[in-house]
């Protein structure tokens, strides 16, 4: 092959390779991986739809709209589906992707406690060009499908991959009674990793569907309810499936599996029941599964006392319960919210922002325990199960915006100047150079149960905590001013070596390269 010339893989319906040369095609629009991949958002998706990939960038662009930015800026949003499937009992997950991407989502995995191995194929710009690639990854799962020890097998493509045109569609469905579940989690295509463990428990979904639609399936381990269940959708605090099962006894009902589930046989339970509660409001392919299987979703959540109220009384009426009924898990758990946001208050003002989905729950349980919360940043985007929540801020004053930037974060953390300021990584960072308390969303908030009369009083210790930090982080502040920041950060025994003219010679080439591309694009 000519080094000159792009190639471009195709496979038929029998995953036979099928390799054409494309003339006048550059490198990075067709295999050839482009540069920089990770932000090469835009000619990423070129050289995907290029491979024949336009359907399902096509859906990922209808289940999740992208904002203002064409990349990620959370982490790598394939860690969310990897997450989901490394949590799952006798579920394997093989990666193929860029060896420093498989490396990067390897490691977080671990970190965040994965107690199993994950698997990789690696390629080549050879491998990937010829369509060895899939070869490799059909042989791979071949071998790994053992069905003493797994019941399913998630293979995962990365960015490279799914622009390249990997077919996992074409993977065998089923190998020795292992089910074989392939993905596409480009970071080009999912905005979040939020959204990404969505894709994935989509496919799960739609899988055991066509299983229970075939015919007579496994009951999960922990056998099935008497009663009327209701599926949870969004992965929460443990404790907090157990106070919504709790909160929904009085009307004859019980919390089913939540999905995300932890085992395969849970996903047949999981479409076997009366409804699903959105708890998390943007799992968009999972909904689509359960609303094709006839199943009603609610939104919202049973978060603080107007939460709780209306959540209860919207499953009832899904489920035609009686007033009486309705009135009566009300009255056994209002009464508690109501005396542990009492005696949990918080004063000051808070900014909100995070990747998690699960912000405006946060926002609600914050302003019932006295908080003032005028801005609300979520990664995730608008959809209709979050409408119940927003309309609620949103009558007390809260801006809301949808598909946050960090930009966005930042400056109103900057205009607002609030008490505590909860939010991602580099929001935290920002807040503090500046000397504002602020606490991490995902590990010291998100990590907390939230729901019914637990979740009331779960906030405000370590909120008040951090407000009550603010005379400390003046004073740290005032101590480290004068030691640099930026280029002149650290401790210097003499003058930094600043070179301005390399930055700008560098900003020279930057718009040169913008010109081009923009000049291309007419073309």
């Amino acid at each position: 092959m000519s080094e000159t010339e792009t190639y471009r893989v195709d496979y038929d319906e029998d995953g036979k390779v099928r390799v054409e040369a494309v003339p006048g095609m550059s490198s990075g629009t067709g295999v050839t991986p482009p540069e920089g991949a990770c932000s090469s958002g835009a000619t990423l998706e070129a050289a995907a739809r290029e491979a024949g990939q336009s359907d399902l960038l096509d859906q990922f662009a209808a289940d999740y709209p992208m904002g203002p930015h064409d990349k990620p800026q959370s982490m790598c949003p394939a860690f969310g589906s990897l997450r989901v499937g490394l949590r799952m009992r006798r579920v394997a997950t093989v990666l193929s992707g860029s060896a420093c991407c498989v490396y990067g989502l390897t490691f977080v995995s671990h970190f965040y406690g994965a107690r199993r191995s994950v698997g990789y194929v690696p390629f080549n710009s050879e491998t990937l060009v010829t369509g060895k690639l899939y070869e490799d990854i059909r042989e791979s799962v071949h071998v790994m499908a053992d069905p003493e020890r797994y019941d399913a097998i998630v293979v995962t493509n990365l960015c490279v991959p799914t622009a390249s045109g990997v077919p996992l569609r074409l993977l065998p469905k089923e190998i020795d009674g292992v089910r074989i579940v392939g993905i596409d989690v480009p970071g080009f295509g999912v905005p979040t990793h939020a959204e990404a463990k969505d894709v994935l428990a989509g496919a799960m979904l739609a899988y055991a569907r066509d299983e229970i639609e075939a015919g007579p399936v496994a009951a999960p381990e922990a056998g099935l309810s008497d009663r009327p269940t209701v599926t949870l959708l969004g992965e929460m605090f443990p404790a907090d499936p157990m106070m919504i099962s709790a909160m929904l006894g009085p009307m004859g009902l019980a919390a089913g599996p939540t999905v995300p589930c932890r085992e395969w046989r849970e996903l047949y339970a999981a479409l076997d029941c009366g409804a699903v509660a959105a708890i998390h409001p943007f799992y968009t392919s999972a909904v689509r599964e359960f609303q094709a299987a006839g199943r009603p979703v609610v939104g919202s959540a049973p978060v603080g006392l107007d939460g709780t109220a209306d959540w209860l009384a919207a499953i009832g009426d899904v489920f035609n319960v009686n007033k009486d009924q309705i009135a009566a898990a009300q009255n056994a758990f209002l009464p508690a919210i109501k005396g542990a946001l009492a005696g949990a208050r918080i004063d000051g003002t808070i900014t909100l922002s995070g990747y998690e989905g699960s912000e405006l729950l946060v926002a609600r349980l914050l302003i019932e325990s006295g908080a003032r919360v005028p801005y609300v940043g979520t990664a995730c985007p608008r959809t209709e199960w979050s409408k119940p929540d927003a309309e609620w801020l949103e009558a007390k004053g809260v801006k809301i915006k949808y598909r946050a930037s960090l930009e966005d974060d930042c400056a109103a953390m900057e205009a607002i100047k609030p008490d505590l300021a909860i939010g991602t990584t580099p929001v935290v960072q920002k807040a503090k150079e500046l000397g504002v308390p602020a606490l991490y969303f995902t590990n010291l908030i998100s990590a907390r149960p939230l729901m019914g009369p637990a979740g009331a009083g779960s906030l405000a210790q370590v909120v008040n905590a951090a407000i009550g930090n603010k005379d400390r982080m003046g004073r740290m502040k005032a101590f480290f001013d004068g030691v640099g920041e930026g280029d002149t950060a650290g401790v210097w025994e003499g003058a930094p070596n600043l070179h301005p003219e390399f930055r700008a010679l560098n900003q020279k080439k930057l718009e040169r390269k913008a010109r081009a591309a923009k000049a291309a694009e007419m073309i």
